[in-house]
């Protein structure tokens, strides 16, 4: 499922009501440093005359949207960097932050500003910042081990564990921690996240990055991956549990 326009929806989101998109990437390609095995938007590809929407169609995009459904006094919970792949992969990621937030706060003060993403491009200091300025900086982890992620999420560059943790603990607990639990088989490896081993990994590094919140879901949408499985509602509940437990609260999307 890919989106084909830079604004899409609102659409009814499990985790953040009703959500206004924005897709900084191309609108017939999935443009990812993850190839995550579960993803909605399917495995990554490109095509030849594929581009990424200028700052300035964002902003113009944008204001379009926002105004039309304040003229209809219509509520949105939240705007929502996603998308068909890494939001933070546009070269002008953190001006456009800018552009948004001075759009919400002109015409939508109530509305609240989201990213979804994985993290991986945090240690660079203007996306660090960028992402201080939002309401929801929402960061992807999805194991706390290296091999796993690997296999769940398939980085398509060098990709470090160690320094991914050291990124996230830079924010200070400014970040929501975002993770997906499931099962299943990839090319003949199982795969099952909510283990007593990796839940085991997983809860030290959320110790350890002390976010404000944790979202835990599972799948809901089809996957570009045969064989996968959602997570067992009560496991996710003894998961949330345990994060609980640390003072960190702890919301559940089955």
């Amino acid at each position: 499922m890919l989106f084909n326009k830079i604004i899409f929806g609102p659409v009814k989101s499990r985790r953040l009501g009703t959500s206004l998109g924005v897709n900084l990437l191309p609108d017939d390609s999935k443009l990812c440093n993850f190839n995550c095995i579960y993803c909605e938007c399917g495995f990554n590809f490109t095509k030849p005359h594929s581009h990424l929407p200028k700052r300035e169609e964002v902003k113009e995009a944008l204001r379009a949207k926002l105004q039309e459904y304040a003229d209809k006094n219509e509520h949105i919970d939240t705007i929502t960097f996603a998308g068909n792949g890494e939001p933070t992969l546009h070269p002008q990621f953190a001006e456009i932050i800018d552009d948004v937030v001075e759009l919400r706060n002109a015409i939508c003060p109530a509305t609240k500003i989201s990213v979804l993403s994985n993290a991986t491009f945090a240690h660079k200091p203007q996306i660090f910042a960028a992402l201080h300025k939002v309401d929801n900086n929402i960061l992807k982890l999805d194991s706390g081990i290296e091999s796993s992620i690997k296999i769940i999420n398939q980085p398509t560059g060098n990709f470090s564990l160690k320094d991914t943790v050291e990124n996230l603990k830079k924010f200070r607990g400014n970040l929501v921690l975002q993770t997906l639990f499931f099962s299943g088989n990839y090319k003949g490896v199982t795969i099952d996240n909510t283990t007593d081993e990796e839940v085991s990994a997983w809860l030290k590094l959320v110790e350890d990055i002390t976010p404000k919140s944790v979202m835990i879901y599972t799948l809901d949408r089809p996957t570009p991956a045969e064989n996968l499985h959602k997570a067992d509602p009560k496991r996710l509940a003894e998961i949330a549990a345990k994060v609980e437990a640390l003072g960190i609260k702890t919301q559940i999307n089955g």
